[in-house]
């Protein structure tokens, strides 16, 4: 016999615990399962996430932010630089900084353990939270049904896939998606730094990929690097003094000396965008939905814009006593979440395509480009607006539902 609910949220990372936690905070009294493969634990992750101002004000509204402030660092600013693969010198073309979100930093870097300890922490919003492993689902008729590989049945009038980019539970409702494999891999670590990076991300475009450092506390930043795939493999099985004056000759005299000071690793880079966000009785979010290009940090924080949209429209239809499972309510889901979704897929497999080249014609075309930009500041303002992500869902503003 099925366990009723009023929401099945299949997927325990930070989106679907978010979602969860988002409704238990706003709705008491909602009935709330969440089901992921493994038992909620604070993971051993020693890699960090930037967080737009948007899903800051989000998470202050939830309560959860406090537990995760005091090991975050604000990204201040940001610089861009673009050069080719034999240059010595990272000329800076554009600057962000002075256009800050309603007067906050526009991101900080969060340890991916501080977020994972303050969600898990408030844990106990949502009902139940179990592990198992999705066998079946189904969402015909009135209710959504979830199927375990032990048995176990969930039923809800809504199921929420927040299980990844390779979702079973996308796949079992018959949504495909659009994929291309970039043919890069990103490698992420953390180094320290004898320079102080003053609250400082560096974007350095180069021809196999982008190449950023993000803010930590101290004298510490966290990488994202874009290479080719073979040259990524390589580039992770060296050890951490072999690695050191590549990544320093890669970087440029930026934050000077380095040391690797974490495992490094690499991860290969698709873009997977869903043909649908939502079906009968479900709605995709996170990397269920979308997966884009890491260039511009962005991937964690469209899911978590997901959220708050969802969140928000799931709860005006329950307060309204409609079935908030029902197609026109998902419909109005989709609308919204395509267009943000689209332009951030778009924009980030555009400059990677742009800047992964050393042809010197279209360096001077582009840079050109960012010049103009530097020039403007209602675009700069634009832009900065776009990623912080404080306008949209009334939590992406620090209101509550």
């Amino acid at each position: 016999m099925a366990q009723r609910y009023d929401i099945v949220i299949v997927g325990g990372g930070p989106v679907g615990l978010s979602l969860g936690l988002a409704l238990g905070r706003f709705a008491p009294g909602v009935r709330i399962a969440l089901i992921d493969r493994r038992e909620m634990s604070v993971p051993k992750d020693a890699r960090a996430s930037a967080i737009a101002a948007g899903v800051v004000r989000m998470f202050r509204a939830m309560g959860v932010w406090d537990g995760m402030a005091e090991d975050a660092n604000p990204i201040a600013r940001m610089k861009i630089t673009d050069s080719g693969g034999q240059d010595l010198t990272r000329p800076v073309f554009l600057n962000f900084g002075e256009e800050r979100a309603g007067g906050d930093p526009f991101a900080h870097m969060v340890p991916n353990r501080a977020s994972a300890q303050s969600l898990i922490a408030a844990a106990s919003l949502i009902e139940v939270v179990e592990p198992g492993s999705v066998a079946g689902y189904s969402g015909e008729g009135g209710l959504a049904h979830v199927r375990l590989e032990d048995g176990r049945v969930y039923a809800a009038p809504l199921a929420v896939a927040a299980d990844g980019g390779q979702s079973e539970l996308r796949k079992m409702a018959g949504i495909g998606v659009f994929a291309h494999d970039y043919r890069q891999s990103g490698i992420v670590t953390t180094i320290s730094h004898t320079l102080a990076h003053e609250d400082t991300a560096y974007e350095h475009f180069r021809p196999s990929g982008p190449f950023a450092s993000l803010p930590l506390k101290g004298n510490f930043s966290s990488l994202v690097w874009t290479e080719k795939s073979n040259r990524a493999v390589a580039l992770a099985k060296m050890a951490p003094g072999e690695l050191a004056p590549v990544i320093e000759s890669v970087m440029g005299a930026t934050l000077g000396r380095v040391e690797v000071v974490d495992e490094v690793q690499a991860f290969p880079l698709r873009l997977s965008i869903a043909r649908r966000f939502v079906a009968p009785r479900l709605a995709l979010v996170g990397d269920a939905a979308h997966v884009i290009h890491p260039l511009a940090g962005q991937g964690l924080n469209l899911g978590l814009r997901d959220v708050a949209v969802l969140a928000e429209i799931v709860l005006d239809a329950m307060r309204l006593g409609l079935d908030h499972g029902q197609a026109d309510v998902l419909a109005r889901y989709e609308r919204a979440r395509a267009t943000d979704t689209g332009l951030m897929a778009a924009a980030t497999d555009g400059l990677n395509r742009l800047f992964s080249n050393d042809s010197a014609a279209v360096r001077a075309v582009r840079d050109f480009g960012l010049s103009l930009v530097e020039r403007s500041g209602p675009v700069k303002s634009a832009i900065m607006g776009h990623a912080a992500g404080i306008s949209g869902a009334r939590l992406l503003k620090g209101l509550p539902l």
